[in-house]
């Protein structure tokens, strides 16, 4: 049996991979060919996500154990075999290879393909060019401008109401003690 992934990407619209490779392979052969496949560094941290149909983040995949708390099952790329969490066609991951900047690919179990067999992984499809690994500082720094843009609205109208404030003397302190907190002599 064999495992065929399509790999695309939300930043670069003709990029496009695709993997062959064997069920029982593990999540860090796949991330392996998925870095060979880009050329991307073997020296970055990353982790696959299994998805649901909407692309919600369901079970992590990490490449090194992040300690998390034992409530949760971590599972660790090098011992986990693909089929041990994937056995449908259309199962979507996601893997993140930019923790920075949470920059990912997108991946779908396109295709199970039955009485044939593969030893290694094997990008089968290379089109376009990958986006690239990890964001220079400065680059970062303009697309977190231009994801934030609060806008007039953030804050609420620019406009107000008296009527709707509070005033000093009405709704703070005691008035049977005399007044309020807030008192005129001593400011």
């Amino acid at each position: 049996m064999i495992y065929q992934f399509l790999i695309l990407s939300d930043e670069v619209d003709h990029f496009k991979r695709e993997i062959k490779i064997s069920p029982d392979a593990t999540f860090l052969d796949l991330h392996r060919a998925i870095l060979d496949a880009t050329g991307y560094r073997h020296d970055e941290m990353c982790s696959f996500f299994v998805c649901d149909e909407d692309w919600n983040r369901k079970t992590e995949i990490t490449l090194v154990d992040m300690n998390a708390s034992s409530e949760v099952d971590t599972y660790l790329m090098e011992d986990t075999a693909l089929e041990e969490l994937l056995e449908d066609e259309h199962q979507k991951l996601l893997y993140i290879f930019d923790y920075l900047m949470e920059r990912s690919f997108f991946i779908e179990l396109n295709q199970i393909i039955t009485g044939e067999n593969i030893d290694s992984p094997v990008c089968s499809l290379a089109t376009g060019s990958p986006p690239p690994q990890s964001v220079p500082i400065d680059e970062m720094e303009k697309r977190i401008d231009r994801q934030i843009d609060l806008g007039e609205e953030f804050y609420g109208d620019m406009e107000y109401n008296e009527d709707e404030l509070d005033t000093i003397s009405g709704d703070y302190g005691d008035e049977e003690a005399g007044g309020s907190y807030y008192d005129d002599e001593r400011y």
